[in-house]
């Protein structure tokens, strides 16, 4: 989701390269499983790269911190789970752990877990 992260020109994609799919976080929540199984069942797709990114917004907030800003306003969004995390290298991990592990994808689907340096432009790969 971050601006400052164009993932072809990061990766050195062409278009039509990869199915890109977006979120705060880089999180595998269902909505990124959804187009996955669609990517995989209907378009072919074998791999998945889940890529977290240094300096992530998501480091910086809870949910109660978020929850009491929308509070202030009037509203209730203590139902939304907002998915912040502590550490972006676990963060990449939960979430390869989550594909590799959905029944709604092959059990031959590869997934891979990096980290994005917004600095250097390097890309380091997230052990299990």
């Amino acid at each position: 989701m971050d601006a400052r992260v164009d993932p072809a020109r990061a990766l050195g994609l062409e278009e039509g390269d990869a199915h890109v799919i977006r979120n705060a976080g880089g999180v595998a929540t269902d909505d990124a499983l959804r187009s996955l199984v669609i990517s995989n069942r209907l378009l072919g797709t074998r791999t998945a790269y889940v890529i977290g990114h240094t300096e992530c917004g998501m480091l910086s907030f809870t949910n109660d911190e978020l929850y009491a800003q929308l509070e202030r306003e009037g509203l209730d969004a203590r139902w939304l789970d907002f998915l912040p995390f502590a550490e972006i290298e676990a963060s990449v991990r939960d979430s390869v752990r989550r594909l590799r592990h959905s029944p709604l994808l092959p059990d031959d689907y590869a997934v891979y877990g990096y980290v994005f340096d917004v600095k250097t432009g390097r890309l380091a790969p997230v052990g299990d």
